[in-house]
């Protein structure tokens, strides 16, 4: 039987290994090497190897990113502990319904609200605990987002330019804006967003 706190201390979680290896099983699927996915990312090998064994951090861009080089949809990544009912599904999402994704490492949980995965508009939740960013680099996607701070703090880098936004603020970015957020307050920040393009 495995001990529990071993994993804990090899940095390693369900839901990362989970990412991981739907990661490496499409990447191999796709015939597309290591080496050849890091590049194109510019990242290294070494530490795209440990994103796969679930052992290191993957910020919601760097996943965005392969998600692009993969040929797929970010949602793709999302799991549902338990299927809608058929009638609701292209529909509805219930709250205890919602697919999911947790990075324990960075303190980052995204929610699909969405409930169809296939049109042009996805709606996700993202809940940053206190202290947690999106990554360390700022983000840069095609299409246009926008988003709602429905509680909590948030910090919004914007190029050069760093907003504060409370509960009730919204904001849109287009497409070229390289953009980073993070929740540098004491409570879990809560923002919905809005997203456009193939990319998602």
């Amino acid at each position: 039987m495995s001990d529990p706190q071993a994993k804990k201390d090899n940095g390693t979680d369900p839901e990362s290994l989970r990412i991981g290896r739907q990661i490496r099983d499409l990447r191999k699927a796709k015939r597309i090497t290591l080496a050849t996915l890091a590049e194109q990312l510019d990242r290294s090998v070494g530490y795209l190897s440990q994103v796969e064994r679930g052992v290191s951090s993957l910020p919601i861009g760097v996943l965005q990113a392969i998600s692009g080089i993969l040929g797929v949809r970010v949602s793709w990544f999302f799991q549902s502990d338990e299927e809608a009912p058929l009638e609701e599904r292209e529909y509805l999402v219930r709250a205890d319904h919602r697919r999911s994704m947790t990075f324990s490492g960075i303190g980052v949980r995204e929610e699909l609200l969405s409930p169809r995965l296939s049109g042009q508009l996805l709606l996700i939740m993202t809940r940053l605990a206190p202290g947690a960013s999106g990554g360390k680099e700022p983000r840069q996607r095609k299409g246009e987002e926008a988003g709602y701070v429905e509680a909590g703090t948030l910090e919004l880098k914007i190029g050069q330019q760093t907003f504060l936004l409370g509960p009730g603020d919204s904001f849109a970015i287009t497409g070229d804006e390289p953009h980073l957020i993070s929740n540098p307050g004491d409570t879990e920040t809560r923002v919905v967003w809005v997203m456009t393009g193939v990319e998602y």
